[in-house]
């Protein structure tokens, strides 16, 4: 670990924390005891309409002829949705409470809503307060000259319509930083919008403005699932979280396995920049479209709480981009890799990414890049965390408090072309330290402190208190 220098802090945070947590007690913690035998009478039930639901699907199969796949494949459904219920009640406050909302097909709990509706309208949505306070000195000593901020970070509703049990549509729709509009800094985006065709299990299509299936939080990025006060870094300058394309492709299940691959429209090389992909992003907006791109992914999720995979994403990314020498393709390849378990008070999670650009040295003459403001040909990272919901030890509690602590550590110019250099300051470590408490599912309140290092000894650490929801 690079050496810090101390620098003196502000004391409101912390009283702001303390505020926020001092809630918590061991009355509110417990909620009213419901005992075994109600919850012996739940799986009872359910053990019965299982039953009944599978004899109906054998009934079926066996007048296979006069029975359509659609009715088979949602019949199928139910059991597998009923059966996972069951298990849940056998591992009682173990479970992992994310399932409990039923997330499906790659998205978080409230953008799963419509898959959860008969027919018709569907309503959800999410928000995110953030306060954040960094230290008034980098770790060189010198000056930070940032200022504490409150921000309404974002304000999220979702809206789907399911027309039957083979076609619907999903939406999400995003007010950031409170107001829009001229001269204000925030903005209002669709950050994704499909329709998909339900056909069975094993495949299903979407076709739309689609969340890129890379990473942890790119497509479950509500503030309930994630520990920390503010998203990894990783996950914003490698894979440009909240990463969405136009495009079109198929998802499914077959075994073990959970599967995304679409077809997209590519980055905007024109935009790459020594910090990382993120401005490079076309968001669905009038995207320039002379180059596509692939992207795969790939989960085992067999046992109940885990979740392992990989994803991978190649395509070019010069969008028409040319010099004296013809057109600048820059090739682009992302591979990732994942896992997360959340399992008996649990909360562990790891990434690897690796991302290597082509033709950079020709990219960089064409943007007027020299020196240290290189794009990098490789950009690299990972990242640990693990936290674990201390009430998890006590029966009955319907609340989480969850320490956590986060490692992560990457560069965006682990390589650059020869002539040019890499910038020290982003050669990047952040160590998050935090407490999440979640007074029910659907409400967290968080607070951290991040030690942030480079290479450069500029970092600049921080405080954070965030405020989320969902419903």
């Amino acid at each position: 670990m690079r050496r810090k220098r101390d620098g003196s802090r502000n004391l409101a945070p912390a009283i702001l924390a303390a505020a926020f947590l001092i809630p918590i007690s061991p009355a509110a913690a417990q909620a009213p005891p419901e005992g075994p035998a109600a919850a012996e009478s739940a799986a009872e039930a359910l053990r019965r309409e299982v039953a009944a639901l599978r004899a109906e699907l054998e009934a079926l199969r066996a007048r296979q002829a006069s029975a359509g796949a659609a009715d088979l494949a949602e019949l199928e459904r139910r059991i597998d949705l009923l059966a996972a219920e069951l298990e849940r009640l056998k591992l009682g406050e173990s479970a992992p409470r994310a399932e409990r909302d039923a997330a499906e097909t790659g998205f978080g709990p409230a953008a799963s809503k419509v898959y959860r509706v008969t027919e018709g309208l569907s309503i959800g949505g999410y928000g995110e307060m953030l306060f954040q306070s960094p230290d008034s000195r980098r770790d060189d000593g010198a000056a930070a000259n940032r200022t504490a901020e409150l921000d309404f970070l974002r304000a999220i509703v979702y809206v789907g319509y399911k027309w039957n049990d083979r076609w619907l549509f999903n939406s999400e729709i995003e007010f950031e930083h409170a107001k829009a509009g001229e001269g204000q800094r925030g903005e209002v985006a669709v950050e994704f919008a499909y329709v998909e065709r339900r056909i069975r299990p094993e495949i299903n299509a979407r076709a739309g403005l689609l969340l890129v299936p890379m990473g942890l939080v790119n497509e479950l990025h509500e503030p309930t699932v994630f520990l920390a006060a503010r998203r990894s870094s990783i996950e914003s300058a490698i894979l440009p979280t909240t990463w969405r394309e136009n495009g079109a492709g198929i998802f499914g299940e077959i075994g073990p396995f959970a599967y995304r691959t679409y077809l997209v429209n590519g980055l905007e090389a024109k935009r790459f920049a020594a910090g990382g992909l993120r401005s490079a992003r076309q968001n669905g907006a009038k995207a320039v479209a002379e180059d596509f791109a692939w992207v795969g992914r790939l989960d085992w999720t067999a046992t109940p709480g885990l979740t392992a995979g990989i994803s991978a994403y190649f395509g070019d990314s010069g969008q028409e981009l040319n010099d004296e020498r013809g057109a600048i393709g820059v090739a682009t390849r992302i591979l990732e890799a994942h896992a997360e378990w959340k399992s008996r008070g649990f909360d562990l999670t790891a990434l690897w990414v690796e991302a290597d650009l082509g033709d950079v040295a020709r990219l960089n003459q064409k943007l007027g890049l020299a020196g240290n403001r290189s794009v990098g040909e490789r950009l690299e990272g990972w990242y640990l965390q693990a936290g674990y919901d201390v009430l998890a030890l006590g029966a009955g509690s319907r609340q989480q408090l969850l320490p956590f602590v986060r490692f992560e550590s990457f560069d965006t110019q682990a390589r650059v072309p020869a002539g040019f250099a890499r910038d020290p300051a982003n050669d990047v470590e952040v160590t998050t330290v935090g407490l999440a408490w979640k007074p029910l599912e659907q409400v967290v309140i968080k607070a951290d402190f991040q030690d942030v290092d480079n290479a450069a000894g500029t970092g600049v650490d921080q405080f954070n208190v965030a405020l989320g929801y969902v419903f």
